[in-house]
This record gives C-alpha cells, structure tokens and sequence, in this order.
C-alpha cells in the first residue's frame, strides 16, 4: 500500500484528487492539507509520496518544502499553460522530485505516483522545455506569491492577511519587486513577471 499526502491550496480539487486515488486498490490517501506549513506537520503520518500544488500557501516555499521532505517521492502538479520560474527551480531538483502537467490524466496520475514511490523519476517533458525557457527570476518565492497576490487587485492589508505577514513587510515585498523588475508600477511589474514566466 501507498501511503500519499495531498496538499492542494483547492478544497474541491484536493477532494477530486482524494477521491481518484481512493479508488486504487494499493493507494491511501492517509491526509489532505492546504498549506506548507500544514505538510511539515503532516508528514508525521509517514507518507511514501507528497503530491503538491507548487501554489501552495504558507510560510514555506514550494522550493525549500520540496527540500525538507527528503527520503520520500514528491510529485508536484505543475500548470504548463502558466510555467513560471518556480517551475524552473523545481525542474532544477528532477529527477529527485516528479513533475506533471495538471492536465495529465487521472491514470497518467496515478502512474506517476507509483513511479515516484518506487524512486522513479517522472518529469513532463513538456513542462521541463517550458521552464527551461522561463529563464532565470530574480525575485524569491515569496515575492512571486506576493505579486501572483497583487494580479488579484489586493491590496498590500488584504496581502498582508492572506500570508500572515505585516502590511509594511508587504511594502517592502512591494518595493523590492519593483527594483527587480525595473517597473514604475505594480501593473508594469506583473506584466514584466508574466512574460517571463516568472508568475
């Protein structure tokens, strides 16, 4: 039996997820997170596969979590129409971690968790020729998700609520991002980061 930890930042994707595997015979879904931070605290459930949203909310980064969960497969669902430069830091740690496309199908899944648990490694070719395109983003994973924050016309109190952070941390996210893209604005610097894939 294949034990599996979900995290997904989506109630009802993280559900659907759930319910596939739970109808395969040598896979247990043995929990079902929603943050980062939720995952570290999981992990004491002993899952054989971590199965992530490389989105996830919470004070860990997708890169550092991939990291800290070493001596179990870790397979991360990556959209490949919105490749962003995290993408590429993730591709950067395959084979040790597997990457697939959100638009894979559930049997395509569910292979791919096996793959992962038998230390296999499994990475979307089309994903890896995206992410490797991105290129190099100067801004840390913290401030994509602060920006990936702004695209949604939040404002740096309503930020600042949503990542547990203090509304003037947010400034200098703010600020930060807009010395590293050279932007005048927000607006000018999420249209700089989405083209080159860095969110």
């Amino acid at each position: 039996m294949i034990r599996v930890l979900l995290g997904h930042r989506g109630t009802m994707v993280r559900g659907a997820l759930a319910a596939v595997l739970a109808r395969e015979n040598d896979l247990d879904v043995v929990a079902e997170v929603e943050s980062s931070d939720e995952i570290l605290t999981a992990i004491g459930r002993r899952p054989q596969v971590v199965v992530l949203d490389p989105q996830l909310p919470g004070k860990v980064g997708i890169e550092d979590l991939c990291r800290k969960l070493t001596g179990r497969g870790v397979l991360v669902l990556i959209d490949h129409e919105a490749i962003a430069a995290t993408s590429l830091a993730l591709v950067k740690q395959a084979p040790r971690i597997g990457l697939i496309a959100t638009d894979s199908s559930t049997d395509q899944l569910v292979e791919a968790i096996r793959d992962v648990a038998k230390g296999l490694p499994v990475v979307d070719v089309r994903l890896a020729v995206a992410a490797l395109k991105a290129g190099d983003n100067p801004l840390t994973d913290r401030e994509c998700e602060v920006l990936r924050q702004v695209t949604t016309g939040a404002t740096a109190q309503e930020i600042a609520r949503t990542l547990s952070l203090s509304a003037g941390t947010v400034r200098n996210y703010l600020s930060r991002i807009l010395a590293k893209t050279g932007a005048r604005s927000r607006i000018e610097a999420i249209r700089k980061a989405q083209d080159a894939g860095w969110i």
